[in-house]
């Protein structure tokens, strides 16, 4: 399966100014700027954009190896963080803060499934940055 994306971009990297589309239209010519991703003005931008796939994939990865456990998910609630070093134009961290509201679950059961989930979603696996987790078992 196969995925796409269109990023167009107009002008030099300080004073230009892009747009991005999925193929979905889920976005849809959605603004990004060098303000955007450097100077905390609204628009998206592509890191903000690799948090949100971290997170989604993160907690449908926990979801399928809760299901195989015997666990139906109430909620799962996942934020990532994406850090950039601007200096280096590197990124270097993920980090995943889950919420979860699973019946039935012990601390360690939920805690070994956390961190096969973060080992191995996809995205996960597709990082060759530092990931790290914070999980709560509500």
């Amino acid at each position: 399966m196969k995925q796409t994306a269109n990023a167009v971009w107009s002008g030099s990297v300080k004073e230009g100014n892009g747009k991005i589309t999925t193929a979905s239209k889920s976005l849809d010519k959605a603004a990004y700027s060098y303000a955007s991703r450097f100077e905390n003005e609204d628009n998206t931008n592509p890191d903000e954009l690799l948090a949100a796939s971290h997170a989604g994939c993160f907690a449908m990865a926990l979801s399928l190896i809760l299901g195989k456990e015997g666990f139906t998910p109430d909620s799962l609630d996942v934020s990532a963080t994406v850090t950039m070093n601007a200096d280096e134009l590197e990124l270097t961290e993920s980090h995943l803060d889950l919420k979860a509201k699973i019946p039935n679950i012990d601390k360690d059961k939920f805690m070994e499934c956390a961190r096969t989930a973060k080992d191995n979603c996809p995205i996960s696996k597709a990082l060759s940055l530092k990931i790290t987790m914070e999980a709560t078992l509500l």
